[in-house]
């Protein structure tokens, strides 16, 4: 084994300063049982924690468990380490967390021999430290300390990536649900297209059941978003899709309203380009029968058809489906699209609302609670959770607040940043009613949430 350690050319060049990264990285390469205890007490940073489906051991049957990898700094360099199962339940009572202080006391070197040039570090003693870190402030910007990679490891590009240590996994999933997008795979913010479209030969929703029944070739549709479910992860293990995710979208023309199913790969690579107002051009789609055991959102108040026994199939392949974002300025009104509509209701108006009832309500955030977790109804396995806050707004129309109960809706970068003096859009949200108490509205299946306003104060 070498005896030294470096990164990639890509990376910037290696730091003067003694490190305690580097030199434990030599140590593991230089020592003949490739594990070692700390000889020193070094605080390090934790920049990010990160979790996963584990491997699952060849013909041996297993219960459902998840991994971590957690990525350190000493200040010089920045290392991505395989947490050991033993230390797992420091994740789960929030010891461990981004943001704190650890001491290595423990670690190991593996080697991934399924896969030449793949190696980790794996922790397999720590101590937790300072719940805010020492380090961090002193550093300018944590993406451009170089990534300590063994010696013969550098052109691994997945040893660089935003994916798991252990290979059998492609993505993360969120710390805390399995309902968020977690990682760099999410895609976000992509031009949409300004080609020339072919309108002239489109199918309409309402007559796409019969058309089909005559031609093996589908005309395109031309539709736009007007709702979008929370994702749906359905991973398990020994389940042999890299993306085991689906989402729910209800899609309109003048014709009339249907629902489409997002599938696996295209939920990365979409989800978060497909939004409400969004419109759509769709070729090589598929038309199933609808899957009746769901939820689906209440369509009345946009006085269209709804077109419920079938629905719209987007698969990545067997066939892969074409999806195209249209721009905004290319949309015509001769198209006939739609506009999204929304059934508000006042604050004064909510007492005489039966329990049950499901509206959308629009106010001004005068409190926002701490995020906290709940145990997943109906999921039965470990770390299955539900993360929710409680928060208050207003709307001028009485002198109580709503008081909403707000569940992960697949946008953090929304639910997180929910605080006082920004305008806030819940919609499908259940009126609940608890005698003795203000009745209160919770998320349904299909709330979705947006937010305008500053809160940088």
């Amino acid at each position: 084994m070498e005896g030294s350690s470096s990164c990639s050319s890509s990376m910037v060049s290696a730091p003067r300063q003694p490190s305690f990264l580097l030199s434990t990285l030599e140590r593991l390469s230089t020592t003949s049982c490739l594990k070692l205890s700390a000889q020193e007490t070094v605080p390090l940073a934790v920049i990010a924690l990160q979790r996963y489906l584990s491997e699952q051991t060849v013909g041996q049957p297993q219960p459902v468990t998840y991994s971590y990898d957690v990525t350190v700094t000493d200040g010089s360099w920045r290392a991505k380490c395989f947490l050991h199962p033993s230390l797992n339940h420091l994740v789960h009572t929030n010891t461990l967390r981004t943001g704190s202080n650890i001491s290595f006391r423990r670690c190991s070197y593996v080697y991934n021999e399924r896969r030449l040039g793949h190696g980790y570090i794996c922790v397999e003693a720590l101590v937790c430290g300072a719940e805010r870190s020492v380090l961090l402030p002193g550093i300018f910007d944590i993406q451009s300390l170089p990534v300590l990679v063994k010696p013969g490891m550098e052109r691994s590009v997945l040893l660089q990536s935003d994916v798991p240590l252990q290979l059998s996994c492609k993505h993360y999933l969120p710390l805390w649900n399995d309902d968020d997008p977690e990682g760099d795979i999410w895609m976000s913010g992509s031009p949409s297209s300004e080609t020339v479209l072919d309108v002239s030969k489109v199918a309409l929703l309402g007559g796409l059941e019969s058309y089909l029944r005559y031609s093996k070739r589908p005309h395109p549709l031309l539709v736009k978003i007007i709702h979008k479910s929370r994702l749906r992860y359905y991973g398990r293990l020994g389940l042999k899709i890299q993306y085991p995710y689906q989402a729910y979208f209800k899609v309109a023309d003048k014709s009339g309203i249907m629902s489409l199913v997002l599938w696996n790969d295209l939920c990365p690579e979409f989800y978060q380009r497909m939004n409400v107002g969004t419109v759509l051009y769709l070729q090589n789609y598929v038309l199933k029968e609808s899957y009746s055991n769901r939820s689906r959102p209440q369509m009345s108040h946009h006085g269209m058809t709804n077109f419920s026994s079938s629905e719209i199939s987007l698969n990545y392949r067997d066939p892969a489906a074409v999806i195209t974002i249209v721009s905004p300025k290319s949309v015509q009104p001769q198209w006939g699209l739609p506009e999204v509509s929304y059934q508000f209701t006042c604050r004064s108006e909510l007492e005489n609302l039966p329990t049950d009832y499901v509206c959308d309500v629009i106010g001004l955030v005068t409190f926002a609670g701490r995020v906290e977790r709940v145990v997943s109804k109906g999921n039965k396995g470990p770390e299955k959770y539900w993360t929710y806050r409680w928060v208050h707004a207003v709307d001028g129309t009485s002198e109580q607040p709503f008081i909403l109960e707000l569940f992960s809706s697949s946008h953090p970068e929304i639910f997180g940043h929910i605080c006082p003096m920004t305008y806030l859009v819940c919609t499908r949200m259940r009126v609940c009613k608890v005698e003795g108490s203000l009745p209160y509205l919770t998320s349904s299946c299909e709330t979705e949430i947006f937010i305008t306003g500053d809160c940088s104060w």
